[in-house]
């Protein structure tokens, strides 16, 4: 069986790296998909890579998102795979450091399973970063794909 995929949707290298390390010491088997922006994530998984993954039964499990980027941000890539039968059940966890309650209310009223504010001690990442991993990967059961995508 394959290692589950984890889509990391960052445009910040310095978070890219730090989620990158964190996610490595957090001890579960992955393979971790990293994008600048929203609109590159959502042309891998709309376009034939991702159709291929999605064909041979790699369907990401997890996708984080950060809120604020450029191009297209973290909620725009949320309403866009909730569109879609092949992405709409990928469990969508916005990782950002928006405080704004409106923000909050957005992402969950377009279906984000979660809203966690990174930390900014490396430390304290590392362990959010393990507590993800431990509970989307490890201890909650996914939701299955849609039938025929």
């Amino acid at each position: 069986m394959r290692a589950p995929a984890v889509i990391l949707v960052e445009d910040d290298p310095i978070d890219t790296e730090l989620a990158q390390r964190a996610i490595a010491k957090s001890g579960v088997e992955l393979e971790l998909l990293t994008f600048r922006d929203g609109q590159a994530a959502l042309d891998f998984m709309h376009g034939d890579a991702g159709k291929r993954i999605f064909v041979e039964g790699q369907r990401p499990t997890l996708m984080l998102l950060d809120l604020k980027m450029p191009r297209l941000d973290g909620l725009s890539v949320l309403k866009r795979i909730r569109e879609r039968d092949r992405t709409r059940r990928i469990i969508a966890v916005m990782l950002t450091t928006s405080e704004e309650p409106s923000d909050v209310a957005a992402c969950y009223d377009n279906g984000a399973n979660g809203y966690i504010r990174k930390p900014i001690d490396f430390s304290k990442f590392v362990e959010v970063m393990r507590q993800i991993v431990h509970y989307w990967l490890v201890l909650n059961v996914p939701p299955p794909a849609v039938e025929g995508t």
